[in-house]
């Protein structure tokens, strides 16, 4: 697949942004006032920023409000639906902890599911497309997930919770790679399958269908050398996971050691979600003979 700058945007910041949501709705002893004020307007900033930044990879960004009315079929509708729930709901309990120092916590431990909720629908529109056997698994929802929560907990000030997550989130993420690597081969899936000849013997491309490239083969049939997915991996797991954890057991817990590790987590996760775009092996590739 085609590594569209607004998708990775959007699928990096709202991640993170909705993770500390949820760590800010469970907090049994959550920041009020001021220093509620800050930590909420980070949280929202970077959710809305992503959620923003995807409507630039519509088509027609004008229509996305009729994205909210297929909810019943659509992952993207439900994930409209579910962040704007969020949002509503933990803008209720930031207003509550800023201008009354009051936490309510019924609307904290709603909206904290709500933000998840809303990760969990994000990664289905990806974990749903049986054409992209990379993505097709429930490996990629715990995946987000992970990244999520562990990312959330490090901006969120968690710093003993945010060093084990880290760690899960990291093994998550190493047998994502190991999985997909083998499950293109794995569907089982050739130029035989895809134009159902195979059944009359060995099927081969003479021609490519066009002679220049189209809009699948420019969206859908992205090709990224395999020495530069491997160091790309090295980087990511650096910057997402290994940096982190060094900077938050080597120096002492304050807040610009705490923005330091998220500005690695963040860069390592961005670097993880290129790959995850980059190395998306959609099945109308074996029409243009390559896959």
């Amino acid at each position: 697949m085609h590594p569209a700058a607004s998708v990775i945007i959007f699928t990096t910041l709202s991640g993170i942004g909705l993770g500390m949501l949820a760590w800010l709705g469970i907090d049994p002893t959550p920041p009020t006032g001021w220093a509620a004020f800050w930590n909420f307007l980070l949280a929202f900033a970077l959710t809305v920023g992503g959620l923003i930044s995807s409507t630039f990879h519509l088509g027609h960004p004008e229509r996305a409000l009729k994205a909210f009315t297929q909810w019943r079929t659509s992952w993207l509708s439900r994930e409209g639906v579910c962040s704007v729930a969020a949002l509503s709901v933990m803008g209720l309990y930031a207003a509550g902890l800023v201008f009354f120092a009051k936490p309510i916590a019924p609307l904290g431990y709603i909206g904290a599911g709500l933000s998840l909720l809303t990760v969990y629908t994000t990664s289905m529109i990806y974990a749903q497309l049986a054409t992209i056997p990379r993505w097709n698994t429930p490996l990629t929802s715990v995946l987000y997930l992970s990244l999520a929560i562990a990312g959330g907990a490090l901006l969120a000030g968690r710093t003993g919770a945010a060093m084990a997550l880290l760690l899960v989130a990291a093994g998550a993420q190493l047998i994502w790679w190991m999985k997909g690597d083998t499950a293109f081969a794995d569907r089982g899936s050739d130029l035989g399958t895809a134009t159902g000849l195979g059944d009359r013997g060995e099927v081969r491309s003479l021609a490519h269908p066009h002679t220049s490239p189209n809009y699948l083969m420019r969206e859908f049939v992205y090709v990224v050398a395999r020495k530069h997915v491997q160091k790309l991996r090295i980087i990511a797991m650096l910057l997402m996971v290994a940096l982190p954890l060094l900077i938050l057991v080597a120096l002492p817990a304050n807040l610009f050691v705490i923005a330091l590790a998220a500005a690695s987590h963040l860069a390592g996760v961005a670097t993880s979600r290129w790959l995850f775009f980059a190395e998306a092996e959609h099945t109308v590739g074996i029409y243009y003979g390559m896959r």
